[in-house]
């Protein structure tokens, strides 16, 4: 059978098949076995298989079996024609859908989606993953084409500052002196910066990050962020306040959690006002060692809480640029967290409410918690 036929023809030419098979092994069989039933019957009523009687009696019995059977074989090859074009025609409708939207997918589309066809669990669980997919791929290509645009938008800025100062040295405007080149530093500093950065996610979401694990607790962790970043809690008038209930024993890389714990303070002073308070507690619950940052703040809508950790992602584009976020420094928070087995999770009353971000890690069980005070 050519390979450009198509699959409806197929099934259907190997339904018939099927049927023809079945009809003529019953026929087979029948003939087979048939005559020497008869012959039984006619032993057991007494009558002689040399009789006239005998032969004619045989002589019906196999015309009536001929005529039977063919009427039979006609009957049954309709109805398989008739069944098995229903059936190829259902999975063709169910089917085809599938095939359009992968092509729609091919050329671009990635909003396309497929109904489930109701014809069977394996057929609704492929479509149920085929749409996932599909649904995958236009979230991907959307984080995507924001990725180059933003990207693009933070590295204009710093490269027209360069651009505009060098041209400036050159045309005499200004001097190369002390406040040029820290002008200049900066803005080479902010593209490195954003570079280290877009590194530092790719490295952490493929789990390329190197760990050094040290046995430490959530108190001497939450200290060191806290007090790292003080100074830029006060210097804007914003509470930075600690409630740790014990010293919950923990195994991770300092480095890599304060830089978690970092970029969610860092987060939180952003969208908290002067005047605002932002509390880092300590908790020990259900075998995990329990973080979380709460900020009187801006709040956050529902609608964003899950896409808080996509790279590039702004609640708030223009709000968030001019706050200085470079949309990926929650990304690179999630992807250590999960780096280290633990989870990190956002959550919100909605805008004006503040916001909680909960830092879960795996409880280090060689060490006993110690109670708080100890």
């Amino acid at each position: 059978m050519s390979n450009r036929t198509s699959f409806g023809t197929r099934i259907l030419a190997v339904l018939m098949l099927v049927a023809v098979t079945a009809t003529l092994c019953a026929w087979g069989v029948g003939a087979l076995l048939a005559p020497g039933i008869f012959h039984d019957h006619l032993d057991m009523v007494g009558l002689s298989q040399d009789s006239a009687e005998a032969a004619h009696m045989e002589e019906a019995f196999q015309s009536s079996m001929m005529v039977s059977w063919a009427v039979a074989l006609a009957v049954s090859l309709v109805l398989s024609l008739i069944i098995s074009g229903y059936i190829a025609r259902r999975l063709l409708r169910s089917l085809s859908p599938v095939t359009e939207s992968v092509r729609e997918i091919a050329g671009g589309n990635y909003g396309s989606r497929v109904a489930r066809p109701g014809i069977g669990r394996e057929f609704d669980d492929l479509v149920t993953s085929f749409n996932e997919l599909a649904r995958r791929l236009d979230a991907a290509e959307t984080t995507r084409t924001r990725m180059l645009a933003d990207l693009a938008h933070e590295m204009r800025t710093p490269l027209a500052t360069i651009d505009s100062h060098l041209e400036a040295v050159e045309d005499g405007v200004r001097r190369l002196d002390a406040n040029t080149l820290t002008i200049l530093r900066t803005a080479t500093g902010r593209l490195g910066r954003l570079a280290r950065d877009i590194g530092a996610v790719s490295r952490a979401e493929e789990h390329l990050t190197r760990l050094s694990l040290t046995q430490t607790d959530t108190h001497s962790v939450i200290t060191g962020a806290v007090d790292a970043l003080r100074p830029e809690y006060e210097a804007k008038g914003v509470e930075l306040a600690t409630d740790i209930d014990r010293r919950v024993p923990v195994s991770v890389d300092r480095d890599r959690i304060g830089q978690v714990l970092g970029n969610l303070l860092q987060n939180a002073l952003r969208h908290t006002p002067p005047g605002g308070t932002v509390t880092v507690t300590g908790r020990h619950g259900e075998g995990l060692a329990q973080i979380s940052v709460t900020d009187t703040g801006e709040g956050i809508e529902p609608q964003h809480l899950d896409h808080l950790f996509d790279r590039f992602y702004r609640v708030d584009t223009a709000r968030d640029r001019r706050h200085g976020g470079s949309g990926i420094g929650l990304t690179i928070s999630r992807a250590l967290t999960e780096a280290h087995g633990g989870r990190l999770r956002a959550s919100s009353d909605g805008p004006g409410r503040g916001a909680r971000f909960v830092l879960e890690l795996p409880v280090d069980r060689t060490v006993a918690p110690a109670r708080r005070g100890t």
